[in-house]
């Protein structure tokens, strides 16, 4: 289903995602991973709350630090990449609060690594899987109208 998406608040929420996975991984800090994951896990169920997404709407667009850059988009796939790095982190938390550390920092720089990967070359790696999951039948495509989601 394709609707109106803010590339630029994708954008946003990707290097936001970066600057703090990374933040966490230098700082050896498990507890911010977990916060993090928190809060796209909350961001992917609830879009309104997204933290990242209320600081771009709030602080960046009316302080004029960015714009919007809307586009016609299905918003699924997002959402799904969304929820995968949110599933990684708290997979990488527990794994880090579980002794696990070599397990857990991998699992927390991945999220870096492919939040940036998004933001440079413009390839959400989520997207990818959530296509090919479409495309072999694992997820419905939506059909139209308010039912579809």
């Amino acid at each position: 289903m394709v609707s109106k998406v803010d590339h630029n608040a994708i954008k946003f929420n990707q290097v936001s995602i970066a600057a703090v996975s990374l933040a966490a991984f230098i700082g050896d800090w498990p507890p911010l991973a977990g916060a993090l994951g928190l809060i796209l896990a909350v961001g992917t169920a609830l879009p309104s709350w997204g933290l990242f997404r209320i600081l771009y709407q709030r602080v960046a667009l009316p302080l004029g630090l960015l714009r919007s850059h809307v586009l016609d988009d299905d918003p699924a796939p997002h959402r799904f990449a969304q929820g995968v790095g949110a599933a990684v982190l708290l997979l990488g938390y527990a794994a880090l609060i579980g002794g696990a550390g070599a397990v857990g920092w991998t699992l927390v720089v991945l999220v870096t690594v492919l939040a940036l990967v998004n933001v440079v070359f413009d390839f959400c790696a989520g997207c990818f899987v959530y296509y090919q999951l479409r495309r072999v039948g694992l997820i419905r495509q939506p059909t139209g109208g308010a039912g579809g989601r």
